[in-house]
């Protein structure tokens, strides 16, 4: 089954520090049990996760949504599905 994959990268790591994986049957369920701390961090972001949840029903689509890099803070989130 396909998965939302949610990771966190610190530096120039090439494993995430961070991995949140959220299977895709579940993933409207999942949104509403989602912290609303983690919530407002994607939305501080730009990442909509409404738009996600509509993304998330085509089933052909695979591979990296949005990927972020933030340089002050040498970090990078990428989510994706898989």
């Amino acid at each position: 089954m396909p998965s939302l994959k949610i990771r966190t990268f610190k530096g120039n790591e090439i494993d995430p520090d961070t991995t949140v994986t959220i299977p895709l049957g579940v993933l409207k369920v999942s949104s509403k049990l989602m912290p609303k701390q983690a919530a407002v961090a994607l939305q501080e972001k730009g990442i909509d996760l409404n738009q996600i949840l509509e993304l998330s029903h085509n089933k052909d689509l695979q591979g990296t949504l949005v990927e972020i890099e933030e340089h002050k803070k040498n970090e990078k989130i990428v989510i994706a599905i898989e």
